[in-house]
C-alpha cells in the first residue's frame, strides 16, 4: 500500500512539473512578443506568432457604441517596423492568467500602455496560443482599451 501511495505521488508531482514547465513556455512566448514590440524587433515578434494571426481590438467610442476592429497581422508588423525612434511604446503587463489544455493555451494579461512616458490607456490582452510541435505560437490576440477606470 505504501508503494502505491509513493508511486501515485511521483506521478502527480511529475504531472504538475510538466504543467508548470508548459506554463513557463507559454508565458515566455508572450514575453518574447512584447520584448520585440518594445524593441521594434519584428523578427523577434514573428518568432512567436503563426504566419496568419487574428488581431482584434475592442473599445467604446465617444458616442457610447461598442466597436470591434479586426486588423491584419502585417499591419501590426509594419507599424512596429516603421515606428520612429522618438516614439517610446511601453505596454506594462500587470498580471498573467494562463490556462492550458494540451496544445492550446489562453493568456489573460491586464496592462497599462504608456506613450513617451505618459499614460495613454489600460485594458486586457487575451492571447490564444497553439503548441506548434513544441513551440508555443500566438494565433489570436484581442485587447480592450480604456481611458477611464485605470489604476495608473
Amino acid at each position: 500500500m505504501t508503494r502505491i501511495i509513493a508511486y501515485l505521488c511521483i506521478i502527480l508531482t511529475s504531472t504538475l512539473y510538466a504543467q508548470d514547465d508548459e506554463t513557463i513556455k507559454v508565458k515566455d512566448a508572450v514575453d518574447t512578443f512584447f520584448e520585440g514590440f518594445h524593441k521594434g524587433d519584428t523578427l523577434l515578434m514573428k518568432s512567436v506568432m503563426m504566419d496568419k494571426i487574428v488581431l482584434q481590438t475592442t473599445y467604446t467610442n465617444k458616442e457610447g457604441k461598442n466597436v470591434l476592429v479586426t486588423e491584419e497581422s502585417s499591419k501590426l508588423i509594419s507599424t512596429i517596423a516603421n515606428r520612429t525612434s522618438d516614439q517610446k511604446w511601453d505596454e506594462r503587463l500587470l498580471d498573467y492568467n494562463i490556462q492550458i489544455d494540451g496544445i492550446m493555451a489562453n493568456v489573460w494579461t491586464p496592462y497599462e500602455f504608456w506613450f513617451n512616458d505618459a499614460f495613454s490607456h489600460c485594458g486586457v490582452n487575451c492571447f490564444q496560443l497553439f503548441n506548434d510541435n513544441g513551440q508555443w505560437k500566438i494565433i489570436y490576440l484581442i485587447d480592450t482599451r480604456h481611458k477611464q477606470g485605470c489604476n495608473q
